[in-house]
């Protein structure tokens, strides 16, 4: 990657992992499933009328965004609305590589190399650092939530990757059109019509702000930029660079929140980064081939942003 690419590459990142403190300033007071639901809706319109559909059958345009989207961001949402603080649930959102090459060895045969196998474990110990040392500061329904959006969205890649469809704008797009009804019919049962309506009723300047940045410039900006970086680099030169992500989440967090990250977070991170970057490591072959056959698309790791 030359210089631009590379000071673009880190850009996106650091805006999807501003997106975490915004999406926690931006939901106080509004039930989390229909801050989701009207993030997505603002992700569909207007920009499915510019935006040309994808090649791919809708069965497929579908399952990929509700589990990406759906139950990605459903799950997160409630998990931060729950006291899962924002950088640490970037970071652990970055279990989706492991939950991806997992799934995809069991369903679709695709066995993990030893460097892949070496990558989870280490993957697997710092997320276990990170949750033991949290204590009582985290609930465990907090985490368990992250983890289950970590697990969707490897869900999500497995669906993406079996169907050979490559990831893309078209796909973050028309994929999210699946998900504002369920969410907001997920927060009608679970919040009921009195709070949504105050919710509508009362929807802060914050919140529009929130639902701008993370539908506008987290989704559709971001990932039109970051899928052109992968149309002219191969991926092993542009994937990694969303690990940055988490880094500037948690900074964030802690330079306006207060967060700081305790010595079980920092190590944890910093073992699940590095499993997961063993894990993402190209084979030895170093071919194009190869590098298209990664098992964490690089599409699928940006998409749905």
């Amino acid at each position: 990657m030359n210089r631009r690419d590379s000071l673009l590459a880190a850009l996106v990142a650091s805006i999807w992992g501003f997106n975490f403190v915004v999406i926690d300033w931006g939901m106080a007071g509004i039930p989390p499933l229909l801050f989701a639901a009207i993030r997505f809706t603002c992700v569909v319109f207007p920009a499915i009328f510019f935006v040309a559909r994808p090649d791919a059958p809708w069965r497929v345009v579908a399952a990929v965004g509700a589990f990406m989207s759906l139950g990605q961001f459903g799950f997160l949402y409630v998990s931060m609305d729950a006291g899962m603080p924002p950088g640490l649930a970037a970071l652990v959102l970055q279990a989706q590589v492991i939950f991806t090459i997992l799934i995809a060895a069991g369903v679709l045969r695709e066995l993990p190399t030893p460097t892949q196998v070496v990558g989870v474990l280490v993957g697997a110990v710092g997320l276990s650092v990170v949750a033991v040392g949290r204590g009582g500061h985290v609930s465990v329904v907090a985490l368990s939530l992250c983890l289950l959006a970590a697990l969707s969205w490897g869900i999500g890649n497995v669906v993406s990757r079996a169907s050979g469809v490559r990831g893309g704008l078209s796909l973050t797009v028309w994929s999210a059109v699946v998900v504002p009804v369920p969410l907001l019919a997920l927060s009608l049962a679970v919040d009921g019509p009195a709070a949504i309506g105050d919710a509508l009723a009362s929807f802060s300047w914050q919140a529009a702000v929130s639902t701008l940045y993370t539908a506008g410039l987290a989704s559709l900006v971001g990932y039109g930029v970051f899928n052109t970086l992968l149309s002219r680099n191969q991926s092993s030169s542009v994937v990694p660079w969303v690990l940055l992500a988490p880094v500037v989440a948690m900074a964030s967090a802690w330079l306006l929140l207060d967060q700081r990250p305790n010595a079980a977070e920092v190590t944890g991170g910093v073992l699940l980064v590095l499993g997961v970057l063993v894990a993402m490591r190209p084979p030895r072959s170093g071919s194009a081939r190869a590098d298209d056959a990664d098992l964490v698309d690089a599409h699928d790791l940006a998409a749905q942003r």
